[in-house]
C-alpha cells in the first residue's frame, strides 16, 4: 500500500437555477452534478426533507454508501490475506442523523453486511475480520460518530 498523502478531486456543479438564482428559499432547486475525471456523473440533490429531489443521490446517502464501501473493501482485502474465500457480500447500511434546533449531524451508521464464505472456511475468523476492517476503514477513521457493524456470516452449501 502506498503511504503518504492522497488527494481526491471532484467537481460539484449546481444545476438548480430556475432563472432567478437564490432569490428566495423556495425559488431554486437543490440539484447538482458530482463529477470526477473519467467517471460517470452522479446526479445529486438534497434530501427531500430539505426540498431535494428524491430521485437523486443526497450527501447523506453518499456518506452512508462511502462508509459501507470502504468497510467492504477492507474486509475483502483482509479475508483474501487470511485465506477466507468470500463468495458473496451485501450490506444494507443505515445512517441516522439527528436534526435538532442546535445542530444537525449524524449520530451513527450501522452496517449490516451479509457475507457468504466457502463452507470449509473459519466462520469465527470471518466474523472477527469485520472488526479489523473497521479499524482500517479510512471513512470510519475520519468521522466523529460511531459506526457499528452487525455482520452475518453464512457458509455456502458444501460442494456436491
Amino acid at each position: 500500500m502506498a503511504h503518504g498523502e492522497h488527494t481526491y478531486r471532484v467537481t460539484v456543479q449546481w444545476t438548480g437555477n430556475r432563472g432567478s438564482g437564490t432569490s428566495g428559499y423556495r425559488d431554486y432547486d437543490r440539484d447538482h452534478l458530482i463529477r470526477a475525471s473519467g467517471k460517470p456523473d452522479i446526479a445529486g440533490s438534497s434530501d427531500p426533507a430539505f426540498r431535494g429531489d428524491a430521485a437523486r443521490w443526497n450527501p447523506e446517502e453518499l456518506l452512508v454508501a462511502s462508509t459501507s464501501a470502504c468497510h467492504k473493501l477492507w474486509y475483502l482485502h483482509l479475508c483474501a490475506d487470511a485465506g477466507i474465500h468470500v463468495l458473496a457480500y451485501e450490506d444494507e447500511a443505515e445512517g441516522t442523523m439527528a436534526d435538532t434546533p442546535e445542530r444537525t449531524a449524524f449520530t451513527q451508521i450501522v452496517l449490516h453486511p451479509r457475507v457468504t464464505i466457502r463452507a470449509t472456511d473459519d466462520r469465527d475468523l470471518a466474523l472477527h475480520l469485520h472488526h479489523m476492517a473497521h479499524a482500517q476503514c479510512y471513512i470510519a477513521n475520519s468521522v466523529n460518530f460511531p459506526i457499528l457493524c452487525d455482520a452475518v456470516i453464512e457458509l455456502a452449501a458444501p460442494a456436491a
